[in-house]
């Protein structure tokens, strides 16, 4: 059986041996091998079946490692990672266990410059990169690879304003594929279409039209530059926004031609200016049913590889947090005109496509732009509307000023609903939610809330929304329980925790969906040592249910808290630090994440198993802190 092309490739190296003919059999054995590895492991496939011939070319024409490149968001990261030695059993279990990471990380090889895993980065690490490389007097080229949804961040254009007055080497690969998970929007969408489509833009310099007339693609590129100039009766194209910021521009190109890109990357190579390359590219090409649907196959999970169908789910499931959440509020939404929703790139993730089908005039998608989302969610507030915005854990991270200094600083009634707090295993640490407790409790006016169950999130959303203060509502991924779903959610007491089980000696206060795994402790504790613990299900991490707790430290022995979030700050801190104000001398246990960022992994089970919060590890912790209080077994005679 006659080797594959793809098998040959340790190193960037390797691709300068082949010929065009060779590279083109190249390419199409790279989106096989992806679309087989995410076919049993799920991933994003659209974004990296896009970039085949982009990367290709990139290592042909660049020198990796010694020449830079960042990757913007970095999951179309794969073809990357296949060319630079990671071309083993690891690319098999991607985004698992004992597999590579989605995303690029610094930290698995030296041809990941920068690690990444939220949008918005590329330029600003690359212009970093190159005021380092001017400053050390070297000479190697950085190359910030961004798609056109990256233009909708802010971060984005700030380095964009930076760029030409800091260097005059940088160069920039705009890969247009006019989507980012949804489909773009904004002014800047409309922008690069009408560069795409309007032959007055494009754009062609004399230096590059002299280097690219010595090779056949760049007479026929040329050719057609000049019958757009003849068609609009220009004698030079207009400026791109580019240009008007000190950025050469040249484009648009076609995205998937393996020599053409060489062509032009050498090209801007030689650019004594920094410039900007226009691709355009498919998302999702090669693999029909990701041509048709690239919002679904942006990132997928395991798929039968010869239909492209979503391996079955058990239909007997409960339904997701996101999707009880999205109904919730557009069934709100139809009573209560007031209610808007917003969210950042992410309809179909958050739920939120349940308002936009239902009434679309209320709902917002402001693109990867989660500062916006909040300032204009705070606008709104101000004008008597209640704005709900629904944006995930980790990426609500990016708009941490906003929160502070324009919702609670001025309590306004915004809700905010944090999909994906916890875990989100195989993206890992960019993704994971283990944070918004931290980050939050320290603010003033914040409400924050966290459900046990999906029944209970319809009836915080409604409590959120009437209380019309900052109120954060945070919700693991996934199903939810199998709680039954009320047809009209309630208002919950502002504050108020709910005993679930009476007992005695210990009290347990788990958090959200901890409160599963403090059933199965309490049944563990009861078999073994004879007495049931109370059980309290809080709901309300801030205020915090300080009469109820005053209760169990003066009617048991100690409290022990478990919690989704890192343990620095928060729902167990918050216990801790409630019960030293109330000046009370009473043992406490805190269990929940470590003081570390949590790697990516094939399941929540495996990780908590590998960070100590899975079944056995907790009830030895919980153990310890039984002997600690000097309650027993209970005797084993019969």
């Amino acid at each position: 059986m006659k080797q594959s092309l793809l098998s040959n490739i340790e190193s960037p190296k390797d691709l300068k041996k082949l010929s065009a003919k060779e590279l083109s059999t190249l390419a199409q054995e790279i989106r096989s091998r992806i679309i087989k590895s995410t076919s049993e492991n799920g991933g994003h496939v659209g974004p990296n079946l896009g970039v085949v011939e982009l990367t290709i070319a990139l290592h042909l024409s660049f020198d990796s490692p010694n020449d830079k490149f960042t990757w913007d968001v970095s999951h179309q990261g794969y073809v990357h990672k296949l060319l630079t030695g990671r071309n083993d059993s690891r690319f098999d279990e991607i985004r698992k266990d004992r597999g590579l990471s989605g995303f690029l990380n610094i930290a698995e090889s030296i041809h990941d410059s920068f690690g990444a895993g939220h949008a918005g980065t590329a330029l600003s690490s690359a212009l970093g990169m190159c005021v380092a490389r001017d400053l050390q007097s070297k000479d190697h080229h950085v190359v910030a690879i961004a798609g056109d949804a990256a233009f909708t961040c802010g971060i984005t254009l700030e380095a964009l304003n930076n760029i030409s007055c800091t260097t005059k080497k940088f160069i920039l690969i705009l890969n247009d594929n006019e989507w980012s998970i949804a489909k773009n929007v904004g002014a800047f969408s409309k922008y690069f279409n009408e560069l795409i489509t309007n032959p007055v833009y494009t754009r062609l310099h004399q230096e590059a039209e002299s280097f690219l007339s010595q090779i056949p693609l760049g007479k026929s590129f040329i050719k057609l530059v000049s019958k757009a100039k003849r068609d609009t009766k220009e004698l030079l194209a207009p400026s791109s926004i580019f240009e008007k910021l000190g950025i050469r521009y040249l484009g648009p190109i076609d995205g998937h031609d393996i020599q053409g890109l060489v062509q032009f990357f050498e090209f801007a190579k030689k650019s004594n200016e920094p410039i900007v390359l226009h691709l355009l590219t498919q998302k999702g090409k090669g693999y029909p049913v990701a041509l048709e649907e690239p919002e679904k196959w942006h990132g997928s999970g395991p798929f039968d590889l010869v239909t492209g169908k979503s391996r079955p789910e058990n239909t007997k499931s409960p339904p997701k947090y996101q999707d009880v959440f999205g109904c919730c509020l557009a069934k709100l939404a139809q009573s209560n005109k007031n209610i808007v929703g917003i969210t950042a790139a992410m309809p179909s993730g958050t739920g939120l496509d349940a308002l936009q089908n239902a009434i679309p005039e209320r709902f917002h998608d402001v693109g990867i732009a989660e500062e916006h989302a909040v300032l204009l969610a705070a606008g709104m507030a101000t004008q008597g509307l209640s704005p709900v915005c629904a944006i995930y854990s980790t990426f609500l991270q990016r708009a941490y000023d906003p929160i502070i200094h324009d919702v609670c600083l001025q309590e306004l009634p915004v809700t905010f609903c944090l999909d994906r707090a916890g875990l989100s295993p195989n993206d890992g640490s960019t993704h994971h939610g283990l944070f918004d407790i931290s980050y939050l409790r320290c603010i003033p006016n914040a409400i924050i809330m966290a459900p046990s169950n999906e029944d209970l999130l319809q009836d915080m959303l409604l409590t959120g929304i009437s209380l019309k203060r900052p109120t954060f509502i945070r919700y693991p991924r996934g199903n939810g329980i199998g709680a039954k779903l009320k047809n009209q959610p309630g208002i919950l007491k502002l504050g108020e925790a709910k005993v679930i089980q009476e007992g005695e000696l210990v009290t347990i206060w788990s958090l959200g969906n901890f409160v599963e795994v403090a059933k199965k402790i309490s049944d563990a504790i009861h078999n073994i040592y004879g007495f049931k613990p109370t059980l309290v299900d809080p709901r309300f991490v801030k205020p915090l249910d300080e009469i109820l707790l005053q209760e169990h430290c003066s009617s048991h022995k100690g409290i022990i808290t478990f919690e989704d979030n890192v343990l620095a700050g928060g729902f167990g801190s918050a216990v801790l630090e409630t019960i030293d104000l109330l000046k009370l001398n009473f043992p406490i246990k805190r269990i929940g994440w470590p003081d570390q960022f949590i790697e990516h992994g094939s399941s929540v089970n495996s990780l908590r198993e590998r960070h100590g919060l899975d079944f056995t590890s907790i009830f030895k912790e919980v153990e310890y802190f039984l002997q600690e209080l000097e309650i027993k077994q209970k005797s084993l005679a019969v």
